[in-house]
């Protein structure tokens, strides 16, 4: 395999275009195919190739779109310096090689859908044979394939023999895999080698980074099998939930395989969703599985850093995705959460102790507070307006040894819940 850099570099060269493109529309704020001649003659891209380019600029997540708007996305800033954003960058385009190269006009729906499902199938094989594959041999593989999608699918067992003709959508397979090796060849995943002059049939083979992809989508097939608590399939909430008793490394590798089983925009979506439930565990649950996704979930992070709920972890989250130390950041976080901030997760870290652990924890996290003193800690608490106060002040003076500090403690949740703010 080669190294990381050099296959940065092919992405790169592979969307240079497309970046072009994204970077003009973000100095202009302008469409490039609604402005299709200006651009042509700005960048010397030829007028026709602009759709292309800035469709292949959508699919990488170069540019996003807000209320029909587009805006640079993330891995456009990141671009020059981040390697992993060009690569994750070029995943989404190869992923989404079919909406990038539509299929032929007149083609078969349902059979279109079939290849496109059996792709990952003759990829792994072609990357398996570390070589050139004939296309006589991809398209037996797609019609054994398709085959078996259609057995799963009507419920029947998968052939055990080499299976018969798939039905009248056969005849189209030849050219639909034609359609599909160009797609994948337009995106820079494997090149197409024809017939040659003795009438040998012609081959496929993938690019480096055509074979980089496939073997980072098998292990990660292969990480979510071996998921250590079994909760691949749950939703995010179950899947936090059923991982809150794990060790913080058997949490990681849950994470992992659960977030390697699911494309990553919807799962950060859905962990974001549990973050703003009532469970206190969860949501930093939550923020510790995005740690686990990175620069990809960035955005829908910063966009969480927006809501008061979710605010204090997503700023310590990006905090951290900029290179703050995390040592630093779990010593009250200076300079990343203003005090009111600090004092509103310290209550929301509280409540899920309370909810989840021991009486002598919930009294080491008194440790934590930013303020120096109790009676500091509780003013500052009072006003937090966080919905879990008196639940904390409560079971803080229940657990507490000290019986004049839990007096104090049993009167602020008093006050805060008849209002004596």
């Amino acid at each position: 395999m080669p190294p990381r850099d050099q296959l940065a570099r092919q992405a790169r060269a592979c969307l240079s275009e497309a970046v072009r493109l994204a970077r003009w529309a973000d100095g202009t704020g302008l469409s490039p195919v609604a402005a299709a001649e200006r651009v042509a003659g700005e960048l010397r891209i030829p007028a026709e190739q602009i759709p292309v380019h800035w469709d292949r600029a959508r699919l990488a997540g170069l540019i996003e779109l807000h209320d029909g708007t587009a805006m640079p996305g993330w891995r456009l800033r990141a671009w020059d310096r981040d390697d992993s954003a060009v690569l994750r960058g070029w995943v989404a385009l190869f992923d989404a090689w079919s909406l990038a190269h539509p299929a032929p006009e007149g083609a078969d729906p349902g059979a279109v859908g079939e290849v496109v499902v059996a792709a990952p199938q003759f990829l792994s094989v072609m990357h398996l044979s570390s070589g050139p594959v004939t296309v006589p041999a991809l398209l037996d593989l797609l019609r054994r394939r398709i085959a078996e999608i259609r057995a799963e699918r009507d419920g029947a067992a998968s052939p055990a023999g080499p299976p018969g003709p798939v039905g009248d959508a056969d005849d189209c397979l030849p050219a639909l895999l034609d359609w599909a090796l160009d797609g994948l060849a337009a995106v820079g995943a494997l090149t197409r080698c024809a017939e040659d002059d003795r009438g040998r049939p012609g081959q496929a083979v993938l690019t480096p980074l055509g074979n980089w992809a496939v073997w980072v989508k098998l292990e990660q097939i292969c990480v979510a099998a071996q998921s250590p608590a079994g909760n691949i399939e749950q939703h995010a909430e179950d899947m936090l939930r059923g991982c809150a008793r794990l060790s913080p490394g058997e949490a990681r590798a849950e994470y992992r395989a659960w977030l390697a089983a699911r494309p990553t925009g919807p799962a950060v979506a859905e962990l974001i969703e549990a973050a703003r439930g009532d469970d206190a565990l969860i949501r930093g649950l939550a923020f510790e599985a995005l740690r686990a996704v990175g620069a990809p979930a960035e955005s829908a992070v910063r966009e969480a850093a927006g809501e008061p709920v979710l605010r204090p972890y997503a700023l310590l989250w990006l905090a951290e995705h900029d290179g703050a130390d995390p040592a630093d950041l779990a010593n009250g976080a200076p300079g990343v959460l203003t005090r009111e901030e600090a004092t509103w997760l310290w209550v929301d870290t509280a409540a899920a102790v309370a909810d989840h652990g021991e009486g002598k924890v919930l009294v080491e996290h008194l440790d934590s507070a930013v303020q120096n003193t109790v009676p500091e800690l509780l003013d500052a608490v009072r006003a937090t307006g966080h919905p879990r106060t008196v639940q904390v002040l409560v079971a803080l003076a229940a657990a507490h040894p000290d019986p004049v500090l839990a007096r104090a403690v049993r009167r602020a949740a008093f006050q805060v819940h008849t209002g004596e703010v």
